[in-house]
């Protein structure tokens, strides 16, 4: 046992063997596995093995593909094996809103070189007799993926990982993690078996590890407790079936056909694979309970549970409805095991908030599939400092401190339920909300305010008709244009022409000061700082040089700012920026940092009337000229009297138009609501939701975190030269300008279908007709009367003017690139003076 290592990974299943294997490969020539009991021996044994890229996450789909294209080669490089068989991978659709779903994920399959094609019943059959089609109404195939041994495949990953050097130690359980200025004391206990069960020995040593990685599976509880964090990763119950030889099938099979690819109705909800002659049946049922939310019980190893038989009895009839010859076989094999699942599906891999040099990669629901390509892009973020891909949609942090069990819990459970469910862009799921409110939510719900959820806050996506007749439907969702899509249309007006009202309180928001904030944050972030009083949009980067973080700085003194930045990433960005503050406060001096968030509310009033409409509810010794652009300039800030309620109003607009954001005391929300509605609806303005704020932000071409700003382009790239100021050094920049321009952020107007918009996953392609990029925003503009959208293209396609073509609903439509800002492109709006 060696006590001295560069990197200790924890967890022997296919993510951890995987990680293990992928940093030798990138380099580190002293990692070590530990694994409590023996290696597979968690979910890893008893997965079903499927390799399924379809995914509607651009970065959980290029971690799936690498999965699969590394397997193929395992058994060249180590002599195992992994026991891939490439029968494909058929998704069968029941209805066209099924298909619809299909076609936005082929056009998200295309921005990660996805081979897929589509098939109609009569295909399907003609291939595959056994299957009825008679009431589909096509499928998306894979013919490259199917299924693999996941204990093969880890064993394979595991031998590589040997080879080069990675020391792999069985039976060690980890028992505590102590920091100790810059390395990790980990104290392990050998482990022994009494009757079977798995007993820790008196036998202890502690490893010294510069860096270590968690991927503890179902133990995922355990480590959180032992890390002092919360890790909102809890495994659900995952059943599947196995039948007896079906004679039609062997006959089949035996005539000289291939394999069935690997079954999937998704409208029924499960996946059907061959097995010896037999079926495999894999659901996705309903009230499928979570399970080891407080730990895993110590007398657990490569333990079941029973089988829940009646739990599954809809879909294994709706198996036997799909494959008929299926109907007279008997049940072989059983197993029901516990599966990790996060909140929204998508697994936790990055850094540990709070901690250094702690690694998370938990919380995998396909973790056969998505293993190879984890370890792959953890261990470019842990040697070479960030992953070539955007990996924040995957980070640990996208979960805040407000996360509790109970709410894991629920949400896991609403996951497993959902994995086959309709992926609607526009999906809200209702599990464990609402939770999160401002105080204005009761209020807001009164007007007709239909709510998203933004890292647990309530957040009004639009407001809906209150006498809607019984036919309209809010919880209706679609790949096309919704039922909601009338009113964000009107709303969007309603901020160009009059003025509109938007909740904008889960804005993140921190207070940064003390005697070292001024030179932390020039350093820290590549704009310049403002002036006492004004404001400044800028970026923070990653070592990388791409984009860690947008914020907008308010600068209250000389040494005390006001940082906003965007309300899904509070946890995400707090970690950032307490971890760089406490790095460079030896050099800077002392910087006090604190989150705020909680303590302000934001309304954001915009339009032509915005300055009509405060003017009433100001009070100050000239209200007429208190607004004006000489005394409350475009991009500054002031402290302001409505009513009775004390304001740091900002001059500033997302949208694009006049306006202001009102940050103000949180308890004193109810009153200032009180105070402007009725104003606002006075002037004829209208209460407005984020959806109407995304297309208005798009026809301004203003970049939002998550989608056209991340940890994959440079502000640069991000075509945002003016919030960049070369004549300073700042955390990143070298790294930034060795990149150059690899591709270029764009605005591009669109002659789309009549019903559709699109979401911003969609391919772009060239006057060939070959790839030329992506969107990662879209939407429709209410002033242009079409299609828009915003992303990212080839350099040399960049030009104004250009000509492409984006894949929307499986169609390829006319998309033109337009100026920056393609509305007011001078900011006459903005600065229009009063």
């Amino acid at each position: 046992m060696k006590t001295h290592v560069r990197a200790l990974v924890v967890g022997g299943g296919a993510i951890g063997t995987s990680i293990a294997y992928h940093l030798a490969k990138a380099g580190w020539d002293d990692v070590m596995l530990l694994e409590r009991d023996e290696l597979t021996s968690g979910s890893t044994w008893h997965a079903a093995g499927l390799l399924p890229l379809f995914n509607m996450s651009y970065a959980t789909t290029h971690i799936h593909k690498y999965s699969v294209d590394l397997y193929k080669t395992l058994e060249e490089e180590t002599g195992l094996n992994a026991g891939f068989s490439i029968c494909g991978n058929l998704r069968m659709a029941q209805t066209q809103e099924r298909m619809d779903e299909y076609m936005l994920y082929s056009s998200v399959a295309e921005t990660a070189d996805v081979y897929h094609e589509f098939m109609t019943p009569a295909q399907i059959k003609e291939r595959w007799p056994l299957v009825r089609t008679e009431d589909l109404k096509g499928a998306l195939f894979h013919p490259q993926d199917g299924y693999i041994n996941p204990a093969d495949v880890t064993m394979a990953m595991a031998k590589g990982a040997r080879q080069r050097g990675v020391l792999i130690e069985r039976k060690w359980q980890v028992d505590g993690y102590k920091w100790v200025g810059d390395h990790w004391e980990v104290t392990v206990t050998k482990m022994g078996e009494r009757g079977g069960n798995l007993v820790p020995t008196e036998e202890q040593t502690v490893i010294h590890a510069e860096h270590v990685v968690t991927a503890t599976g179902n133990h995922a509880q355990r480590t959180a407790k032992l890390l002092g964090i919360k890790i909102p990763a809890i495994p659900v119950e995952h059943q599947f079936i196995v039948t007896e030889p079906d004679p039609e099938l062997v006959a089949y099979r035996e005539a000289g056909n291939p394999e069935h690819p690997v079954l999937r109705d998704a409208d029924a909800k499960w996946y059907v694979r061959e097995e010896r002659g037999g079926w495999i049946l894999g659901p996705y049922e309903r009230n499928a309970p979570a399970c080891f939310q407080y730990g895993v019980p110590d007398s657990f190893r490569a333990d079941l549970f029973p089988l829940d038989l009646e739990r599954i009895e809809e879909e294994y009839m709706s198996m036997i409805h799909r494959i008929p010859s299926s109907e007279t076989v008997g049940l072989k094999d059983d197993f029901n095991g516990p599966i990790c699942y996060t909140p929204d599906g998508n697994p936790l891999v990055g850094p540990a908030p709070g901690l250094r040099n702690m690694w998370l990669a938990e919380g995998f629901s396909f973790g056969i599939t998505a293993a190879g390509g984890t370890g792959y892009y953890l261990a470019q973020m842990m040697v070479e400092g960030e992953a070539e891909i955007d990996m924040a949609s995957l980070d640990p942090k996208r979960y805040g401190s407000w996360m509790t069990t109970e709410y894991g819990v629920k949400k896991n459970e609403e996951c497993y339920e959902h994995v086959y469910i309709l992926h609607h862009p526009d999906e809200e799921r209702e599990a464990a909300r609402p939770l999160r409110t401002a105080p204005a939510y009761d209020r807001q719900k009164a007007k007709g305010a239909q709510f998203g959820q933004v890292n647990g806050w309530e957040r009004p996506n639009y407001y809906g008709p209150l006498d809607a007749p019984e036919s309209f439907d809010h919880d209706s969702r679609s790949f096309r244009r919704g039922e909601w899509w009338q009113y964000a249309m009107e709303e969007a007006k309603a901020v160009r022409e009059t003025a509109g009202l938007i909740d904008a309180t889960a804005f993140t928001k921190h207070i940064v000061k003390g005697p070292g904030a001024t030179q932390f944050l020039d350093w820290f972030t590549c704009n310049k700082l403002p002036k006492v009083g004004r404001i400044n949009l800028t970026y923070a980067l990653t070592d990388a040089g791409t984009t860690r973080t947008e914020y907008t700085i308010v600068r209250l003194a000389e040494d005390e700012y006001y940082l906003v930045s965007a309300g899904a990433w509070t946890d995400y960005d707090a970690d950032f920026l307490r971890k760089a503050a406490e790095d460079k406060a030896p050099e800077f001096g002392y910087i006090e940092i604190q989150n705020v968030t909680t303590q302000w509310g934001v309304f954001a009033i915009a339009g032509p009337k915005s300055r009509d409409i405060l003017k009433e509810v100001l009070r100050d010794a000239d209200v007429e000229t208190a607004l004006s652009n000489k005394r409350f300039p475009w991009l500054s800030a002031r402290q302001i009297e409505l009513g009775m309620c004390p304001v740091n109003a900002i001059r500033v607009a997302y949208t694009g138009e006049l306006g202001w954001e009102l940050h103000h005391p949180i308890e004193m929300q109810n009153y200032l609501w009180d105070l402007l509605v009725p104003v606002l609806e006075k002037h004829g303005g209208k209460l407005v939701g984020a959806r109407a704020q995304n297309w208005l932000r798009q026809e301004k071409s203003y970049r939002a975190f998550g989608t056209e700003l991340g940890r994959d382009a440079t502000p640069l790239e991000a075509d945002l030269p003016r919030f960049v100021d070369l004549s300073k050094e700042f955390n990143g920049k070298a790294a930034m300008e060795a990149k150059g321009i690899r591709s270029k952020c764009v605005t591009l107007l669109i002659d789309g279908p009549a019903d559709a918009d699109p979401w911003g996953k969609e391919a772009l392609r060239d006057a060939n007709g070959d790839y030329a990029g992506r969107l990662t925003s879209g939407g429709y503009s209410v002033h242009f009367g079409k299609q828009i959208g915003m992303g990212y293209v080839k350099p040399e396609l960049a030009e104004l003017g250009t000509k492409l073509k984006v894949k929307i609903m499986g169609e390829l439509y006319d998309a033109e690139i337009v100026e920056d800002s393609p509305y007011d492109p001078k900011n006459a709006n903005i600065r229009v003076d009063g």
